[in-house]
């Protein structure tokens, strides 16, 4: 039994017009069966976002990196609500360090570096997330329906939301831990909110998340193979979207 998972980013539309760079942001690591995923949407107002939500990504999966033993240690022992906040709270705190840092190098505002940020640990006994801003984490557990794990952060005025280097930012993080194995996992920024979910009461929408678990099932190496960069720049899929779009799905496979 072991991890299988893969992530993708791909421009929207709107901003191939506008000559933009994808602002999204994708990865995941895997330490023994542990997984850590983490995805990042850098805003659109901001001019070196797309630096940004790389930058915050890669600074997640550096902590995990760092303190491997962490999970490998307790990964039979699920976290505690308290502890799960603690944890992300000091990774989130290193996150804005390092964003500083960058925009103190190049000479910019760090509000140029803004993005939201979503955040998983999960191993094959419980699972635990954190999200600041929109985007989903969608999960499903053996024989059970999808869950929206947290309801996406709007803000007070349409397109609004809070990022993390927003001074609430970790006021606004919301945190779960669930004490169980989670099979599938979809982490994505909220390019797809509309058509995965259902915002007239925020239900994930099973059409679109069973032929994705059921890809990763049947794929040989999801790493490898064009199956997701092919679905994110449909035709079907960019005609009712045309925000950047990032999946990163996960598969406990028991086989």
């Amino acid at each position: 039994m072991d991890w299988k998972a893969v992530a993708r980013s791909e421009i929207g539309t709107s901003h191939q017009k506008q000559g933009i760079v994808c602002q999204d942001y994708g990865h995941y690591r895997i330490f023994d069966n542990v997984i850590v995923g983490a995805v990042a949407d850098g805003a659109g107002s901001a001019k070196h976002s797309d630096n940004g939500s790389k930058l915050a990504v890669e600074t997640v999966l550096k902590c995990f990196s760092d303190i491997n033993e962490y999970p490998q240690k307790q990964d039979s022992q699920p976290l505690s609500k308290e502890e799960a906040q603690k944890l992300f709270a000091e990774i989130v705190n290193q996150v804005i360090t390092e964003l500083y840092n960058q925009a103190d190098k190049e000479d910019y505002s760090v509000n140029d570096l803004a993005c939201t940020l979503l955040v998983f640990v999960a191993t094959p006994d419980w699972f635990a997330a954190m999200q600041i801003g929109d985007g989903f984490i969608v999960v499903r557990s053996q024989e059970s329906e999808y869950k929206l794990l947290f309801q996406p952060d709007k803000g007070e005025f349409a397109n609004e939301t809070t990022f993390i280097t927003s001074t609430n930012a970790l006021e606004e993080m919301q945190v779960e831990v669930i004490s169980q194995k989670q099979e599938f996992i979809c982490a994505s920024t909220d390019g797809l909110e509309k058509v995965a979910i259902r915002l007239s009461d925020w239900k994930p929408f099973p059409p679109f998340f069973k032929p994705l678990e059921e890809y990763l099932h049947e794929s040989v190496n999801p790493k490898e193979d064009k199956y997701l960069t092919e679905f994110l720049n449909s035709e079907r899929l960019n005609s009712r979207t045309d925000d950047d779009k990032t999946l990163l799905l996960c598969l406990f496979d028991r086989e």
